[in-house]
């Protein structure tokens, strides 16, 4: 009797468990439809205060990220591109030295770490505050309707990360083309017909047409899954403190998702 007691304990628990992460996963697919919508509509966020708040998340997604993630995005290439570069000298293959550091550092890495950076200091911190503005209102027996919280608060945070990821991704793709070049070539410019052909054997149509999907999603799942969390209530309806390990955890759960998607679209 006990026995079946625990066991018809563990599948209630097993059961509420996914029935929260279906619930949990379902809000942000369609927090994350009607944010693309309302993207997509500019009149939702061209005028007045929506439009303030908007530049202002663009500006503070971006501008005072963008020095510390171009010191570390350097850092990181230069290390990389020494590794390869001796290692192909070492074996002989100095020939496939640029594609293996376009394919493994622009196509790979860079808008991984990219949409991680902007996660890490713009998305989910500015989700925390979100949800704890929400818990003093709710305190204070105020209620937001959803779709002032979503023209309000969460679309301007949203489009700020879908423009920082993209902004950095491209700024930290050209500074490791060139420092790739500079540690090749040096500082001559009769290198530079050789290399730009190499890059370009690298972005074929359909090798570009991914990396740009790769880069939106990347974006948008920063943009989405965070605000998803902030704004879901718990069991007894309250917006009570998330941790962020989890919500990190859902977060590079998808990023590593939409990684795997593109590497089987660029090697299958």
């Amino acid at each position: 009797m006990n026995a079946a007691s625990a066991m018809q304990g563990t599948l209630v628990r097993w059961g509420r468990s996914v029935r929260t992460s279906v619930f949990a996963w379902w809000h942000v697919l369609l927090l994350g439809a009607q944010i693309l919508v309302l993207s997509l509509t500019p009149s939702s966020y061209r005028r007045g205060a929506h439009r303030l708040a908007v530049l202002r998340n663009l500006y503070m997604a971006t501008a005072p990220l963008l020095t510390w993630f171009m010191v570390l995005s350097a850092l990181i290439s230069i290390v990389l591109i020494r590794i390869v570069v001796a290692t192909a000298y070492s074996y002989g293959l100095t020939q496939y030295a640029i594609e293996v550091l376009v394919r493994t550092l622009v196509l790979e890495l860079i808008p991984l770490y990219a949409a991680m950076f902007v996660a890490l200091r713009f998305a989910m911190p500015g989700a925390q505050r979100v949800r704890k503005q929400l818990a003093d209102q709710q305190r204070q027996g105020v209620e937001w309707e959803h779709r002032e919280l979503l023209r309000i608060e969460l679309l301007p945070r949203a489009l700020g990360s879908m423009f920082s990821v993209p902004m950095l991704a491209a700024l930290s793709c050209v500074v490791a083309l060139v420092l790739t070049y500079l540690t090749l070539y040096g500082f001559s410019p009769w290198g530079f017909p050789a290399y730009t052909r190499s890059v370009g054997q690298v972005f074929t149509p359909a090798v570009s047409l991914i990396f740009c999907l790769k880069t939106f999603f990347f974006s948008l799942a920063v943009a989405v899954v965070p605000l998803a969390g902030s704004a879901q209530r718990d069991t007894e309806g309250r917006y009570s403190r998330r941790s962020d390990i989890s919500e990190f955890a859902r977060l590079f759960s998808v990023l590593l998702l939409i990684e795997v998607v593109s590497l089987l679209g660029n090697y299958y």
